[in-house]
């Protein structure tokens, strides 16, 4: 089974501007080069992508795309253009699924608990790790998806990969299971 993961996002860079911590500013104080590289980066890149790989899939009746999303498309974190690029991904995600359905390819957002990234650890000494996830983990939900034969009952959902960890029984790369977030958790 072909399996495209959508992952690529554009925004967080320069956070940092002229001295001041930008990102959770008001909209109208939010620089517009954010909303542009969080749709050009992220979510036009998630749909060139999958245009592309869905050719192929469609071609052999079958296949898997996963797009990369969080619980901002649900709630409101941080700031106005993370969430509507967030909300953006998972009605893209609904819609392709849809299209995509009557031939035998899946689409899911799947959303991350707080992956322990080298940008996340420069920040560890701030943050709560204790239910942090590792970059492999979202690997191993996406994984386990693939091998799922009732795959096409997810399609068009949001999923959790601390959820799916829990379904399908697999771990992080330290043997523990994060507990799955909800979006009153976020």
């Amino acid at each position: 089974m072909d399996i495209l993961v959508n992952n690529v996002w554009g925004g967080y860079e320069n956070m940092m501007e002229d001295g001041q911590f930008t990102w959770s500013r008001p909209f109208w104080q939010q620089p517009l080069w954010r909303w542009d590289a969080m749709f050009q980066a992220g979510v036009r890149a998630h749909y060139a992508a999958s245009q592309m790989a869905a050719q192929v899939m469609v071609a052999q009746r079958g296949g898997l795309i996963v797009n990369i999303s969080f619980w901002a498309a649900q709630k409101y974190v941080g700031n106005v253009a993370y969430g509507v690029s967030k909300a953006a991904t998972d009605k893209m995600t609904a819609d392709m699924s849809r299209e995509l359905r009557e031939h035998n390819v899946a689409v899911v957002s799947l959303y991350p608990g707080l992956v322990r990234t080298e940008k996340v650890m420069q920040a560890a000494e701030w943050l709560n790790l204790s239910n942090s996830e590792s970059p492999q983990f979202i690997g191993r939900a996406v994984s386990a998806l693939a091998s799922d034969p009732g795959l096409m009952e997810k399609t068009g959902k949001v999923l959790v990969a601390a959820n799916l960890a829990q379904e399908y029984g697999f771990t992080d790369i330290d043997g523990k299971t994060p507990k799955p977030l909800t979006v009153n958790e976020v």
